[in-house]
């Protein structure tokens, strides 16, 4: 057996083990890489919620990202929660010295129960981010608060969709991304946008999903760009890891089993 790509995952704690490190940690085994992890915040959460965060010392997080760089050959990055502009401050310029390769950006602004997990400095650190990264994965909510523009409205059609996400992501462009990957799992037909800066012009894609109902979606999102990153640490293009990740994220939803009282896990071995 051969030695697995690293990924190095930059993100919180959820003690659920629906996102975060523990579930990045779980994405990566099931995709044959092999996970490092930084974490950035300790929260209280479960299925039911977040509950408390407490972000960690800048001096902490930036300690473990070096000395994780200097011992690992580490093929793909994936950040997620930050907690703080201190703590994405110190992450901004670990990444403009080392030079990571293949990182993939997961603007995780607050969480789905609407908890905020990154002050207003950071979501401006955040944005500053953006040129150190090889793709950003925002959710339509995210997409706006990032390219300072108005919220999607609930339950929009494609047809609607489609010039709104070509707006968000020009201006995220604008913002230094070089890749774009706006989710649509809150929109009607679950179609990601992919929009990308080819030779000379920006191209897009839309790429196909299904609308799944289910209570087990907690951590999608963490799973999506962790699996971006394994399928970029394993040599994929762009295109096939989303699309790679987007059929993982739906495997492991229709393969959730019950657990928790709220809105549920992800089958990562699913």
């Amino acid at each position: 057996m051969g030695v697995p790509p690293v990924m190095l995952s930059i993100a919180g704690y959820d003690p659920s083990s629906g996102a975060g490190i523990t579930a990045d940690i779980k994405t990566a085994a099931a995709l044959g890489c092999y996970a490092v992890t930084c974490m950035t915040a300790v929260t209280i959460q479960s299925t039911q919620g977040v509950f408390g965060v407490r972000a960690l010392e800048p001096e902490l997080v930036v300690r473990t990202l070096n000395t994780l760089a200097d011992d690992f050959d580490i093929a793909a990055v994936r950040i997620g929660m930050l907690g703080t502009g201190a703590v994405a401050g110190v992450l901004s310029g670990f990444l403009a010295s080392r030079r990571m390769p293949n990182v993939v950006l997961d603007p995780v602004i607050r969480s789905s129960s609407g908890t905020a997990l990154l002050d207003e400095i950071g979501l401006e650190m955040l944005r500053g981010l953006l040129p150190l990264c090889d793709v950003v994965t925002p959710n339509v909510d995210e997409a706006a608060e990032l390219a300072f523009t108005e919220p999607l409205p609930a339950g929009a059609t494609w047809e609607t969709a489609l010039p709104w996400l070509r707006n968000a992501a020009a201006r995220i462009h604008d913002l230094g991304a070089e890749n774009v990957v706006i989710t649509g799992g809150h929109l009607q037909t679950a179609n990601d946008y992919l929009s990308f800066h080819g030779p000379g012009a920006a191209n897009e894609e839309v790429i196909p999903g299904e609308r799944l109902e289910s209570r087990f979606t907690h951590g999608t999102g963490c799973a999506f760009a962790t699996a971006i990153a394994c399928g970029l640490a394993k040599g994929m293009e762009l295109s096939q890891a989303i699309r790679a990740a987007k059929e993982f994220v739906a495997r492991a939803i229709r393969s959730a089993y019950p657990l928790g009282k709220g809105t549920g896990p992800i089958n990562h071995a699913g």
